[in-house]
């Protein structure tokens, strides 16, 4: 997620109440834990994805980071910003000698929001009632993540059987538009239609195709009255990621959900709904468009799904790259 990563105080207040007697893992893993529903993610659930392997073929599901066309980033973020600190015109203009020998290098540093690209939040990101994920204090996001960072996320890595759903295709689009909402009945309709069953401890991937559209409309077209696609909260959605006990939620938006409801009138409620309370992985601007076509094509939506976020000490988040092996 990329919007602020709290809540305003009115917002809290509605929080509270919107999500009041919504199910929770908190303890469920231990005082603890900071990794939460990726503990479903056991060595018999990684062989379950393994399993899912049955082609050979691999998809990486990362977004280019510093694209020219433009990086998928929320509004008002700034692209990551890539330059070299050392190349050939160093050596040739005299500002640096060569190794002994005559070695040369070329080096560079990148400058970016560690959200702003395909990337895993943190659970301890978005909180309400001044309590992160299994009840740590919200003053332990002071300065850095102290609790339920990112870090034990990327220590751990995310491994186990990912299920795709092209939802847009299911909508007959080539992308949902901005404000378009998804319930869980779409989900179910989806993987029917696709002919795939979502299991117990499934990584959920979603495409949905609304930052592609970045690459075929105007900056100003795009981010005009921004309001992703995506899930919309409703209890029955809840309860069923938490009877699922789904580890980890992914999708092709910054969001991974509709900003704001009007109905709901909270903001990003599932980051706290699934997030906060269930201790859901979160990854955002993942890229399918390679994998979609190939489901489509070979009728296989089931694969092996590999993570491995930056371990960043403190991080609200990290830059990954996903793999899909099919």
């Amino acid at each position: 997620m990329a919007s602020d990563s709290g809540l305003s105080k009115e917002q809290q207040l509605r929080a509270g109440q919107l999500l009041a007697g919504s199910p929770s893992n908190w303890g469920r893993w231990g005082a603890n834990d900071e990794v939460g529903s990726l503990n479903f993610l056991t060595n018999l659930e990684i062989l379950r994805g393994a399993r899912a392997v049955r082609q050979g073929k691999v998809f990486t599901c990362g977004e280019i980071i510093g694209n020219p066309d433009g990086d998928p980033i929320w509004p008002g973020r700034v692209p990551a910003s890539r330059h070299n600190v050392r190349d050939k015109s160093y050596y040739d203009d005299g500002r640096v000698q060569a190794f002994p020998g005559g070695v040369e290098y070329a080096d560079d540093q990148i400058t970016m929001f560690l959200q702003g690209s395909t990337q895993y939040d943190a659970l301890g990101h978005v909180w309400y009632d001044d309590k992160l994920w299994n009840g740590y204090s919200a003053s332990e996001s002071v300065g850095a993540m102290h609790k339920a960072s990112v870090l034990p996320i990327a220590e751990r890595g995310i491994v186990g059987r990912g299920v795709l759903l092209d939802i847009a295709a299911y909508k007959g689009k080539f992308a949902l538009d901005k404000g378009d909402l998804i319930g869980l009945e779409d989900l179910l309709a989806c993987a029917k239609q696709q002919g795939v069953t979502i299991e117990k401890h499934d990584i959920l991937c979603l495409r949905i195709g609304f930052l592609q559209l970045r690459l075929k409309q105007t900056q100003e077209q795009f981010y005009a009255n921004f309001n992703e696609p995506g899930l919309t909260y409703s209890p029955e959605l809840v309860d069923w990621f938490h009877k699922m006990e789904i580890p980890a939620l992914c999708t092709d938006t910054i969001s991974n959900e509709c900003e704001l409801d009007p109905a709901v009138g909270v903001q990003i409620p599932l980051h706290l709904a699934l997030m906060r309370n269930l201790g859901i992985a979160f990854n955002e601007i993942c890229n399918f468009e390679e994998l979609a076509p190939d489901c489509h094509k070979d009728g296989q939506w089931d694969f092996m799904y590999v993570a491995a976020p930056l371990k960043v000490v403190g991080g609200t988040g990290s830059p990954v790259n996903v793999v899909a092996i099919k």
